[in-house]
């Protein structure tokens, strides 16, 4: 653990809240210190108030914000006085808690300041860093944890018992330091939770912060619990996908909500999945109180998913007697997996919270692993957890329920996927919640968005081992398929049929047919198993219904498409599946049209080019955007009850109508 403090960085930095800025982003860029909004820090700063006064204001991390990330606004001004008033009390709700932070601001628009806020306050000192550092919490979940802690760091820390997040840890922690703080006190420990650091000056409470903590990793070296032997041990079996999207299924239906299953197979992953003391290690709880995640152990490969994630709904009930008291309870749904097969697989409502149980339980594995090392892993006990998973902040958070949105937890794939209305259709889908995965022949759709929620794969549709593949990436990303976008085709230049290439008639029934039909059919048992129902949308052409010479190859395809489309829909009803398709005419923001070859064009008609982008009825442009909305909305709950439909998107043909 090296300070990453640099003297020119921080000479930048125009004020105190900016220094707290900076340190608090060189605490966050370190994951073994800081994960997913994890930890906080804050800074004492004295102000004018509008009416002349001076006042003490705590600038607190907001509820919300990363430290990795954070900036001015995500600091809460609360004001001191007030807090101080607060930790003198025998008891204050955490909810009563809560409120009285929101009348103590000093901005009416800044977040919540963090539950911690009080205990930040009663702290002397003008910087307070707060982590949830990996080897302070090994050790603080090793036997005897509390004396291995005093033997590191004798009297310059405070050990605090663990004690929920909240009012009750802050009059702990006030008390605990009144009585036990010394000259020598430079930070606190609270048990199975993390560790504090305080100083007057910015760089001394950030750099205490890692010497503490390189104290500590030092502390397991000498005790060979640093380095994790490794047994490069690979998966040798290739990945289950429909095995995969029945456990995804069965999870949605505990959760009662579509869920999103991410996979992590990689060897490190696989030689802890492995370990003959997995049932032990793995059920014991958290590493700490802020990465309580629900874990399960699939035994074995091919058992009924059913059983075990019913088993888990009744955890509480057995491990936790005092569960039957009147609280909203959480879904039964585990959020980590282990199977020595199937390696990590983390459950989420959305990519991003599917990503961050996968971060912290990689670090768990670590925190567990390295304590075994030392002596052996222990964590909170069931209770404890229950207290944390069932505070009365998150009763309250699942009382007021968020709105999702509409496709949260849904995943889509989209052929055709980097330009025109593939694209589109892409960005449809990932505004309304989905994840997408996106393929296309043009590589340039792996780097096309940076966000977790999109996989973006160079994929010929035409080879079905690449399709399968494709498939596969899909389902270790996401865990299953919802809908199908089959978006992918090829327009010829024109021929008649007296002058047409029996090649490029191949190539085209190729790409625009027998690839989809491949598709269709690899897609099925994934669809079949998808929460909310299957959905597939064809994107076909006014072609279909109104054919036009010189395009015998794209017309006769198309129209085979379209036909096919219908007998899926006659074939998959009875498994929820619907089946759509768009006629769109005259999109002319995709590749195929430069303004090139649309000046050409609106000569040939002797229009302008803006005459030309809107001949239809209608007399308005069809965008790729327009199609794609209309796409989305026939996988959405608007067409539910719609399969086999036909609909035009064409501003209104003459030759269709």
């Amino acid at each position: 653990m090296k300070s990453l403090w640099n003297e020119a960085d921080a000479a930048r930095c125009e004020d105190e809240l900016q220094l707290r800025v900076y340190t608090s982003r060189l605490l966050g860029s370190n994951p073994e210190l800081v994960l997913h909004g994890g930890g906080n820090t804050s800074v004492k700063i004295r102000k004018t108030n509008l009416v002349g006064e001076e006042e003490d204001i705590l600038y607190v991390k907001g509820s919300g914000w990363d430290l990795a990330t954070i900036e001015a606004p995500g600091f809460t001004p609360i004001r001191m006085a007030h807090l101080l008033k607060l930790a003198e009390l025998e008891t204050l709700s955490d909810s009563q808690m809560v409120n009285e932070l929101k009348t103590q601001q000093t901005v009416a628009s800044a977040p919540t300041g963090s539950v911690e806020a009080i205990l930040h306050a009663v702290l002397p000192f003008k910087y307070v860093d707060h982590t949830h550092a990996n080897a302070v919490v090994t050790i603080t979940n090793l036997p005897g944890g509390e004396e291995r802690i005093r033997e590191i760091y004798g009297d310059e820390v405070v050990i605090i018992p663990y004690v929920m997040p909240g009012f009750d840890l802050a009059r702990m922690v006030a008390q605990c330091y009144a009585a036990e703080a010394s000259a020598n006190t430079r930070g606190l420990v609270l048990m199975n939770h993390g560790i504090f650091s305080f100083a007057d000056a910015a760089r001394d409470s950030y750099e205490c912060m890692i010497e503490l903590v390189e104290r500590a990793e030092q502390y397991l070296k000498r005790h060979n619990a640093w380095e994790i032997p490794r047994s490069g041990v690979e998966s040798d079996k290739p990945l289950a996908v429909e095995q995969v999207a029945r456990l995804r299924w069965e999870i949605s239906q505990a959760a009662g909500a579509p869920m999103l299953l991410s996979m992590d197979r990689s060897p490190e992953v696989l030689s802890f999945c492995r370990r003959d003391d997995l049932d032990r290690i793995s059920q014991q709880g958290p590493a700490t109180p802020d990465h309580v995640i629900r874990t399960k152990r699939l035994p074995m490969l091919g058992r009924d998913v059913s059983s075990y994630v019913k088993a888990y709904g009744d955890y509480f009930a057995v491990n936790a007697p005092h569960a039957r008291q009147e609280v909203t309870m959480l879904d039964p749904a585990p959020r980590v997996i282990l199977d020595p097969e199937l390696g990590m697989l983390t459950v989420g409502r959305s990519s991003k919270e599917a990503g961050i149980n996968a971060d912290i339980y990689r670090h768990t594995m670590q925190i567990i692993q390295r304590a075994e090392l030392a002596d052996a892993w222990t964590a909170l006990s069931a209770d404890k957890i229950f207290e944390v998973e069932y505070w009365e902040l998150e009763q309250a958070k699942l009382r007021k329920g968020d709105s999702a949105p509409e496709m949260q937890g849904e995943v889509a794939l989209v052929t055709g996927a980097a330009s025109g209305i593939g694209r589109a259709c892409v960005e449809s889908l990932l505004a309304r919640g989905a994840a997408v995965v996106g393929l296309d022949l043009d590589d340039s759709i792996e780097i096309m968005l940076e966000r977790s929620d999109f996989l973006g794969l160079t994929c010929d549709v035409t080879d079905q081992a690449a399709v399968k593949l494709a498939l596969e990436n899909g389902v270790q990303r996401f865990g299953g398929l919802n809908m199908l976008i089959m978006n992918a085709g090829m327009f010829p230049g024109g021929s008649r049929i007296a002058e047409l290439d029996d090649e490029i008639w191949r190539k085209v029934m190729g790409v625009n047919l027998d690839a989809n039909m491949a598709l269709m059919r690899d897609c099925y048992p994934l669809l079949k198993l998808s929460p909310n129902s299957g959905k597939v949308v064809v994107i076909g052409s006014k072609n279909v219904p109104a054919p036009g010479p010189g395009a015998a190859a794209y017309s006769a395809s198309k129209a085979a498409l379209n036909q096919l489309a219908r007998i899926a829909a006659l074939e998959w009803a009875a498994d929820g599946i619907r089946i759509n398709t768009l006629h769109p005419d005259a999109v002319f923001d995709t590749g195929i049209w430069s303004e090139e070859v649309l000046a050409s064009r609106a000569a040939h008609y002797a229009m302008t080019v803006q005459e030309y982008k809107t001949k239809n009825l209608l007399g308005t442009e069809i965008s790729s955007m327009d199609v794609a909305e209309l796409a989305a909305a026939m996988c959405g709950p608007l067409f539910a009850k719609t399969t086999a439909a036909q609909v035009p998107v064409d501003g209104g043909n003459d030759r269709v109508v």
